[in-house]
């Protein structure tokens, strides 16, 4: 006999999400190979709010693909890479363009918007993929669960498909004249692979982005980037380290202020033992 389950309760195989230890299980493998591959850029997990990595039933597809491919076939990693970008665009496409069809119009997910902004500019995630250097797998996991890329991988998707991350996130669509958001309820840009939570203190279109960084211990922009504008940055909590045109360090702590040109190249890394939380805002509204 089949227990009975109601429609709107059931849990799809798609929606089930694994901890390391199950995923490594289920793979073959153990979790510190798990590490090590995600080390390799052979896949890259989605990760909670508090950076915790989790794994959905294509990232296991994945793993034991690539279990397969080093075991059975001897591959190295750079082979594994190449024989994975070979045998998924187009599989990863046809899923995505069948689904989107499907898709409900007021799903304004960040990744459901870039799904929508990728295929009305006819490009295709390979093609993302090369323009940008981020993995067809990130992508597709970004597009279905908007979790999974990096801070400076959000960043150059979103300049690739001629997008900010402001508006990607719908911060651009609320209207124009004043924005309150009380403490506490402020809106959010999607979590990233590296524990950076990005909340909005102003909605609109407006000439400043300003936004309230919640960076989790050792969180980073995992890499540089640059674009049109100015910064400022003004620290409530914990230590950043900062990074500008690859060799300038500045180390800002709670109660610094600190301001510089988008277009230098600029990295940063929380350095304290605990959570950093600051004040970021940059004008005009090109991030």
């Amino acid at each position: 006999m089949h227990a009975h389950c109601d429609t709107e309760n059931e849990v799809t195989l798609d929606e089930i999400r694994y901890k390391i230890a199950e995923a490594a299980r289920m793979a073959g493998v153990s979790p510190s190979t798990l590490r090590l591959w995600e080390s390799q850029d052979l896949l890259q997990p989605i990760r909670t709010a508090t950076g915790q990595r989790i794994y959905d039933k294509a990232l296991v597809d994945r793993l034991k693909r690539i279990a397969w491919l080093r075991q059975e076939r001897g591959l190295n990693p750079a082979a594994i890479r190449e024989t994975l970008r070979d045998d998924m665009p187009a599989a990863t496409d046809t899923a995505v363009d069948a689904d989107d069809d499907a898709l409900d119009a007021a799903d304004t997910r960040p990744g459901t918007r870039m799904r929508r902004l990728r295929r009305d500019a006819g490009r295709t995630l390979d093609n993302v993929a090369q323009a940008t250097g981020v993995s067809v797998s990130q992508l597709s996991t970004f597009e279905r669960t908007s979790q999974g890329l990096s801070f400076t991988a959000l960043h150059a998707v979103a300049q690739n498909l001629g997008t900010t991350l402001a508006s990607l996130s719908g911060q651009e669509e609320a209207s124009g004249g004043e924005s309150l958001i009380r403490e506490g309820r402020w809106p959010s840009w999607p979590t990233t692979s590296s524990g950076v939570q990005v909340q909005v203190l102003a909605e609109g279109r407006n000439q400043m982005e300003c936004n309230r960084f919640q960076l989790a211990p050792g969180a980073s922009s995992e890499g540089a980037y640059q674009h049109e504008g100015e910064e400022f940055i003004h620290m409530l909590q914990g230590s950043l380290e900062i990074i500008l045109d690859g060799d300038k360090f500045f180390e800002l702590n709670a109660g610094d202020s600190f301001y510089f040109e988008s277009r230098r190249p600029h990295s940063w890394r929380n350095i304290a033992e605990g959570e950093t939380i600051l004040i970021w805002i940059n004008t005009p509204a090109t991030f």
